[in-house]
């Protein structure tokens, strides 16, 4: 008998087995004896390579044909099953005895936070953009101003896929997708998710969120980048929250800044939290570097802008009071529960 013949077999004996099925584990049964790990389709198909070449694209393509029947046929058997089973159940069920309240999910505390920090700066104007996750060295680094020598581009510290593509390690990919695409003035943000192969503790993740912001125009000052973060920081934390920029280097902006809150458990006191000094680091940010703008076609004689990130789970953390990073993806539902 040759593999046609068999295939042909099979098909008839399937039928024959499932009309004869007395219940749910009889198919179930069935199923398994066909199309198991050692089933009968399944040694046909493993016994593809031993076959010639004009066999195999036949016997192969009817192997197929006929798995993907059988597998409608064994659900369409398992479900009339189960629903004659179901039938006969429920004819003895009292209605007398209380229900079962359904499990109701919340939304994600990560998910609850990234939502509210686009609200604020949607309503100062800005619009969401979305980019690749996997992308080339060019958006990831060079067209940022990040040269091959710097630390980030070393293979300990990016998840690179081949030597071109990479797992993007920052949203500052889709800036310079926006701008190839789009011609000033522009005002984004740009969420998501982004990958560093960091040790997991309870501060560092190899997977977490951030988002970031650009705005590119004439005329566009430090000023308004201190006057658009001083605005998000008030509406986030609280209209007390006081506001410090502190010089840094990125290689993207220049002039660049650190920038930071007062604390928000001891209101600039100094507690365990801010390390006594009343302050918390909440984002990074500067004036784009001419040489990004020249890397998408902008005359940086002519435009100005600046661009800002921040860590959601960092945010998160502060505004729950979580001391460790890890609870956020561990499904705990004793964790996940609070957040109502």
């Amino acid at each position: 008998m040759n593999a046609l013949e068999k295939l042909e077999k099979i098909k008839i004996d399937v039928e024959t087995a499932l009309a004869e099925a007395k219940g749910a584990q009889e198919v179930d049964s069935v199923r398994v004896k066909y199309l198991g790990r050692k089933g009968e389709l399944t040694s046909i198909l493993r016994s593809l390579s031993d076959l010639s070449k004009e066999e195999k694209a036949e016997v192969g393509k009817r192997a197929n044909i006929l798995k993907g029947e059988l597998v409608a046929k064994f659900t369409q058997a398992q479900n009339a099953m189960e629903s004659e089973q179901s039938n006969s159940v429920g004819k003895e069920i009292d209605v007398t005895l209380p229900g079962i309240a359904p499990r109701v999910g919340t939304v994600h505390p990560l998910t609850r936070v990234m939502v509210r920090i686009n609200e604020i700066l949607i309503s100062l104007g800005f619009k969401i953009a979305e980019g690749p996750e996997i992308e080339s060295e060019f958006y990831n680094f060079e067209a940022l101003n990040i040269p091959l020598d710097h630390p980030s581009r070393d293979a300990f510290d990016t998840f690179y896929i081949d030597k071109e593509y990479l797992l993007r390690s920052h949203t500052s990919n889709v800036q310079i997708h926006v701008m190839q695409n789009q011609a000033p003035p522009l005002q984004v943000i740009m969420p998501g998710r982004v990958y560093r192969p960091d040790a997991v503790d309870a501060s560092h993740s190899f997977m977490f969120h951030q988002v970031e912001g650009l705005m590119v125009d004439k005329g566009i000052k430090f000023s308004d980048l201190k006057g658009v973060l001083s605005m998000f920081c008030k509406t986030m934390f609280g209209k007390d929250i006081e506001t410090r920029l502190r010089p840094h280097f990125f290689p993207f902006t220049e002039p660049s800044c650190e920038v930071d809150i007062s604390c928000i458990m001891c209101m600039g006191k100094g507690c365990r939290v801010c390390s006594g000094n009343g302050w918390l680091e909440i984002l990074g940010a500067g004036m784009v570097n001419p040489k990004v703008f020249e890397s998408v076609g902008y005359d940086p004689n002519e435009y100005t802008g600046f661009a800002f990130g921040m860590g959601v789970e960092r945010i998160a953390m502060l505004l729950y009071g979580i001391e460790d990073i890890r609870l956020f993806y561990e499904n705990d539902v004793r964790f996940l529960k609070q957040f109502k």
